[in-house]
């Protein structure tokens, strides 16, 4: 990838403009991290950049961006400019093409305002950013309130940075994200669950929640996370503190690289906690785990997740008080706990639960030699019963059907009913009680 982005430069070289690699691939490849991806910033305009290049998508035009094709990657090439007025807190009115230091003086923070020239193995500074790194900081370019002002996304991406990379917010830039806070509202629900993503998917995400409280963005973005804090719990199950502090320490073991499934089931696992927070024999929260569930459904769909996240999520949710009963359930229970699409979400929030609380993972453990020895024709057999079969034996459409199809699967998942003569003989026997009963 690297190889074709210096083969962009070359070629816009070659055609006489300027044209260096730029922001987070640089800040990344001076950090001694491989980059994801590579931007390129030139001088060329959009139209030049096109009339170079076989494939281009002009996904940015009137912001001077264009997408260039090469080698079966994407990148990001756009010309260096410097940005009119920001009117909605979010993207300029329009742009002005200009020089190098311009495009890195109009930038958010000085770690990403770095250029490096591929050809000449240069890095190109007009903002501090290599200082910077070397300290760890993440600082504005320019004056912060001003910053935040043009784009008020740049809040979100400051506590971002901060937490992804292991670096400080500098004095006066955390001072700003504090006093602007409020001000995220403005911007669309599915931009910061973009970076609500990116924060609690990628390394440090606990430090991520704690300079989110910390700035006052938490209780802007999630209001119902911010109100864990100070939530006691009982000492003999939960010895490291309150509820905030305990999702606090089960982002800091996530597995790396954790799906965005499981970040949010940690996150909002004990999202019910405040609300039904009550004193009787101890510390209670009675049916924690149901209303957190709704409230983890409203969350999700305030923040435009995808319905099938939300649905996993809130299993995920709903789910995670029953893995403490796995030795006493039924067999039928437990093999559908264990064909669940999120069971291995499931598994992984317990042991994480565990983790950062007791430490017994005794369930855990359970749960996995369950699921080594249990097969998936075992955890979901195909059915031996089907509603035609019961139509055939008589039984009239309606409820009566789907009662004795669900009796006689959990009789099959319990091992009862091993064959479609012993299913057919169940659903004669329980049809003649259930129609005389009636």
């Amino acid at each position: 990838m690297k190889d074709a982005a210096i083969n962009i430069v070359r070629r816009l070289r070659d055609a006489g403009h300027t044209a260096y690699f730029a922001g987070g691939c640089v800040r990344d490849m001076v950090r001694g991290v491989t980059p994801h991806d590579f931007d390129i910033a030139t001088t060329a305009t959009p139209e030049q950049v096109q009339a170079l290049f076989l494939k281009t998508v002009p996904v940015g035009v009137q912001f001077g961006v264009v997408i260039v094709l090469e080698a079966g990657h994407q990148f990001e090439v756009a010309t260096f400019r410097s940005d009119e007025a920001y009117v909605d807190g979010r993207r300029p009115t329009g742009v002005r093409y200009g020089s190098a230091e311009e495009d890195a003086q109009r930038r958010d923070f000085t770690v990403n305002g770095l250029f490096f020239d591929p050809l000449a193995g240069q890095i190109i500074d007009f903002v501090g950013g290599q200082a910077d790194i070397e300290q760890k900081i993440i600082r504005n370019i320019g004056e912060p309130r001003h910053r935040f002002t043009e784009d008020k996304l740049r809040l979100l991406r400051c506590v971002r940075f901060a937490a992804n990379l292991g670096y400080e917010i500098e004095t006066a830039t955390f001072a700003a994200v504090k006093e602007m806070a409020a001000e995220i509202r403005v911007v669309s629900a599915e931009r910061i669950r973009d970076e609500l993503v990116k924060i609690f998917t990628r390394p440090n995400a606990g430090r991520g929640l704690v300079l989110l409280e910390k700035s006052g963005l938490l209780r802007e973005v999630l209001p119902e996370v911010a109100a864990m804090k100070g939530v006691e719990q009982p000492p003999e199950f939960h010895p490291e503190g309150d509820v905030f502090e305990h999702v606090r320490l089960m982002l800091d073991v996530l597995p790396p690289e954790p799906g965005v499934v499981l970040a949010f089931s940690v996150l909002l696992h004990d999202v019910g906690k405040p609300p039904t927070f009550v004193i009787a024999d101890r510390i209670r929260f009675n049916e924690h785990d149901r209303v957190g569930a709704e409230m983890t459904a409203d969350i999700l769909r305030r923040l435009r997740f995808s319905n099938d996240e939300i649905a996993r999520i809130v299993t995920c949710v709903a789910e995670h008080m029953r893995v403490r009963h796995v030795k006493e359930m039924r067999p039928s229970k437990l093999k559908r706990m264990l064909a669940r699409p999120t069971f291995r979400d499931e598994l992984e929030l317990h042991r994480l639960d565990c983790l950062a609380s007791h430490g017994n993972i005794d369930n855990y453990t359970f749960l996995c030699a369950k699921a080594v020895e249990l097969p998936p024709e075992v955890l979901k057999p195909a059915p031996l019963l089907t509603g035609h079969d019961l139509l055939a034996l008589g039984v009239k459409p309606g409820p009566l059907v789907g009662r004795i199809l669900r009796e006689a699967e959990e009789l099959q998942l319990e091992e009862q009913l091993r064959s479609r003569e012993e299913a057919l003989a169940f659903a004669k026997r329980r049809c003649a009680e259930l129609t005389s009963a009636a």
